[in-house]
């Protein structure tokens, strides 16, 4: 690998870190934010759903603004924003103004929303110019930088530290990050296969595509469940303090870390449908188990179970994307938005289900899409993928 391609990807591991640790860091004050803004469980289903409506907005606007300009100024438009939504969820919660902490959620999403179909599109050209797996170890530095947030969440949390000055003390760190790491990325990249596929025929009329589109929403959900509201399920539902709160959701992203860096060996041996139907069931089991027994080890144990099966969804299904037929970039755009209609719809309609039956029980409607995905995943295999998974069977 040439030292400017060695930048390039390292420089994306920086990328896909940075909203890692952005997102923990608040989502581990949740419990914090929620005090300060006096609201409701329905009402924080609502600022929620800022962060759905960003990523949504981005994810939309991605793919043409890709075909347009290229994946660079993409990738450092998202990258900024993301930045600077913390100082803007921080004043939001100092300020006791629900509206302010929604309109910073809102740009967070836009920014990671925005970026995230670049990212995908810059990963994939590195993984054809280096010949190997990078989109899975991508995806797992956004997790690392959700275990380091979270680990910080935790000890800020325990130790009585403003959730506003934590806030802005990430967006300080994480600015000259950004800024270093975008000036690797090469421009141009995605320009011409954008308009290929502009030019190509309808996507969204590839039956097998739109049934990776289901399972993406599913693993999806799981994930972004768990990254929403699973230090108040454990607050509200299983009555851990605040701070065990943010611990056991330390435990959900050091899972969906390892899970993400180790699951390339299981790919290779496996195979995606084999590896997404693995995962569907064991991230179901520990959905079931949060949901179910009310005990707060097991609760605790059945997160780590809960990350593990969520950990490979996501990437693996936009690889899946990019390789289910022509116009990648399409397919891949398609596929994430599809994903994104989780972080859409479920932060408002798990709030409300969360208001009438508790957090524990909205979670039944996660796990019932995880069901599905299970159910679901084996049908990717086509005769191709088939006859490429037998090259890795033992003899």
């Amino acid at each position: 690998m040439d030292t400017a391609t060695a930048r390039r990807r390292a420089a994306l591991f920086a990328l896909f870190f940075v909203p890692g640790l952005g997102i923990s860091s608040w989502v581990t004050r949740t419990p914090a934010i929620r005090d300060l803004l006096g609201a409701s469980t329905a009402e924080m289903g609502l600022v929620l759903f800022g962060l759905s409506a960003g990523s949504m907005a981005g994810i939309l606007s991605s793919g043409l603004l890709v075909q347009r300009f290229g994946t660079r100024p993409v990738v450092a438009a998202g990258a900024l924003s993301a930045v600077a939504s913390l100082f803007v969820i921080g004043g939001g919660a100092a300020l006791s103004q629900s509206l302010v902490v929604a309109a910073g959620l809102f740009l967070f999403g836009l920014g990671v929303g925005g970026g995230e179909v670049a990212m995908n599109v810059e990963g994939a050209a590195v993984e054809r110019l280096i010949d190997r797996p990078v989109l899975p170890t991508l995806h797992g530095f956004f997790s690392f930088g959700t275990v380091v947030g979270a680990l910080a969440g935790m000890v800020l949390t325990a130790t009585g530290f403003p959730v506003q000055w934590h806030l802005v003390a990430v967006g300080v760190l994480t600015l000259p990050v950004a800024l270093i790491a975008v000036r690797q990325i090469p421009p141009g990249t995605g320009r011409s296969a954008a308009r290929t596929a502009a030019k190509g025929p309808a996507v969204w009329r590839d039956k097998r595509l739109l049934l990776i589109g289901v399972i993406v929403l599913a693993m999806a959900l799981a994930e972004g469940a768990a990254n929403d509201w699973l230090p108040l399920i454990m607050v509200d539902g299983h009555g851990f303090a605040p701070a065990w709160g943010s611990a056991v959701y330390v435990l959900f992203a050091a899972a969906m870390t390892i899970g993400r860096f180790g699951g390339n060996w299981f790919l290779d041996r496996f195979g995606r449908a084999a590896v997404l139907c693995a995962s569907a069931v064991i991230g179901g089991t520990g959905v079931a188990l949060v949901i179910i027994v009310d005990n707060q080890a097991v609760a605790a144990a059945a997160v780590l179970l809960w990350g593990l099966g969520a950990a490979l969804g996501f990437p693996v299904a936009l690889s899946a994307a990019g390789d289910s037929g022509d116009n990648a970039t399409a397919r891949v755009s398609l596929v994430a938005t599809v994903g994104y209609v989780a972080f859409l719809v479920g932060p408002p309609v798990l709030g409300f289900l969360g208001e009438h039956y508790g957090l524990r029980g909205a979670m039944v409607a996660v796990l019932a899409l995880v069901a599905v995905a299970a159910v679901a995943a084996p049908a990717l295999r086509t005769p191709a993928a088939a006859a490429s998974e037998a090259q890795h069977e033992p003899v």
